[in-house]
């Protein structure tokens, strides 16, 4: 367990809940061993849990993720055949029990590596990311979840107060940036017109750590915590969250969106970022330290 909690209200299970809660309600499973992954794999909404060589528990650890087991068990059946590399469609669907209240999941576990988290400079694997983009964006929308205001797909607008409201205790720190100028960027992100046409599924976490690739090529993507149908802007951020140089530029380039859906991109790398670092400063360092590269890049990108 880490030293330091990411969340106050967090409700971290146990290795001994996961064997309980496997040998309970999937048995065919029950004789596998079942192994917490190591620190560095963790995120800031789930505790995973190896459960022999090729499965994995992912046990949401705060309330606002306990809506994602149902949703992947729901929704990415309907997607994985149409993208071009693998996701991680639910096997289990499991419910609360031996003390830990939430509903759960049990997905296949993908051999691989994951880019370098503070920013990978791959042009093929930029090319890879955005190949799957495009297949999810194209896939029909009609009956997906619309993404709700303040989240990720919605408008950008949502974010304005979150972000306003972060700007002053920055401005007590030095993070490397200009809070001045992170605010006039902010500003230019918001004044992009608004997606206008029909909304299309997003991803929405692109980030580093939920790509996984196999011998530098982009072999599937998981996390869907922020699945849902809305703008594609969060879709294009990535080459912000993810990639640098070059990469950066072909992912843009393949991505084949306009100017203003970059502009709201930007703001999507640029709103999480402000408010993580101030949020993760003292739990989860290394987030406030992405967060605090993504500013810098956005303000570079808009000066």
């Amino acid at each position: 367990m880490p030293a330091v909690r990411i969340h106050d209200d967090e409700v971290r299970a146990t290795a001994g809940q996961v064997r309980r809660l496997v040998a309970a309600q999937c048995p065919q499973w029950a004789d596998l061993p079942v192994t917490p992954l190591p620190d560095e794999w963790e995120g800031t909404d789930h505790v995973l849990f190896r459960i022999g060589n090729e499965l994995v528990a992912r046990m949401p650890k705060i309330a606002s993720a306990v809506d994602q087991a149902d949703s992947d068990a729901r929704w990415l059946p309907l997607l994985a055949p149409h993208l071009p590399v693998r996701i991680p469609v639910p096997l289990h669907l499991g419910g609360p029990g031996a003390g830990y209240p939430w509903r759960w999941t049990v997905v296949p576990w993908v051999v691989g590596n994951t880019p370098p988290r503070l920013g990978c400079d791959d042009v093929l694997l930029a090319r890879d990311v955005a190949a799957f983009v495009r297949a999810l964006h194209r896939v029909d929308p009609a009956s997906g979840p619309l993404k709700p205001p303040g989240s990720r797909g919605s408008a950008l607008l949502h974010a304005d107060e979150s972000v306003r409201r972060v700007l002053p205790r920055l401005a007590e720190h030095d993070d490397g940036f200009d809070v001045t100028a992170a605010e006039a960027a902010w500003d230019g992100c918001l004044a992009a017109p608004e997606w206008d046409r029909d909304p299309v599924w997003i991803h929405g976490d692109l980030q580093p750590g939920n790509l996984i690739t196999d011998s530098g090529r982009l072999a599937a993507v998981i996390d869907f915590g922020a699945l849902g149908v809305g703008d594609p802007a969060p879709d294009v951020a990535p080459a912000l969250w993810t990639f640098t140089g070059a990469a950066r530029k072909a992912y843009r380039e393949a991505i084949e969106y306009d100017d203003a859906t970059w502009r709201r991109a930007c703001g999507w790398a640029l709103a999480p970022s402000l408010t993580g670092i101030d949020y993760y400063r003292h739990t989860f360092p290394r987030m406030a330290e992405h967060g605090r590269r993504m500013v810098r890049a956005v303000i570079a990108e808009l000066a």
